[in-house]
């Protein structure tokens, strides 16, 4: 099973932008990445889901518009602040690809106790509109399969 992490999308300050939306350069690069995931196949079907934040959320919706196939819906635990432990234990249970989109350093401190099983320390690089692939063995143990950043996609 697949577990797909991704940082929402460049997003305005919010001094100028109290909703955090996404900047141009931010949904041109989540573009990329989106198009990039519509040839992945395992990734192709299964859930899409955000943190419910403005940024996050527009995020979501533009990988779901490169791969319609994706459910997309809000969830809890994926907040800036939130406890890892929390999608850590749910990714123990899921059978289908799932794709989380949001913050740091969630995300970064997620990758961190799934691949060494503390949340401390950085495994994994994350940035804007960058995802992360993550796999579970057989075994419950989980690895990197993969991390592309929207630079790379030029």
């Amino acid at each position: 099973m697949r577990l797909y992490l991704m940082q929402h999308g460049k997003a305005r300050s919010g001094e100028s932008d109290a909703d955090k939306t996404l900047t141009e350069e931010g949904r041109a690069e989540v573009e990329r990445v989106a198009a990039f995931l519509a040839h992945t196949a395992p990734a192709k079907h299964g859930r899409l889901l955000h943190s419910g934040k403005t940024r996050a959320r527009q995020t979501a919706e533009i990988l779901a518009a490169a791969v319609p196939t994706l459910r997309v819906e809000p969830t809890d635990g994926l907040a800036p602040m939130d406890d890892p432990a929390i999608w850590a234990e749910r990714a123990r249970d899921l059978h289908e690809a799932v794709t989380l989109v949001g913050h740091l350093p969630h995300l970064s401190r997620l990758a961190s106790l799934l691949l060494t099983g503390s949340p401390e320390g950085q495994v994994v690089s994350f940035t804007n509109g960058g995802m992360v692939c993550v796999e579970r063995t057989p075994e419950g143990s989980w690895t990197l399969r993969w991390s592309v950043v929207p630079s790379l996609l030029a």
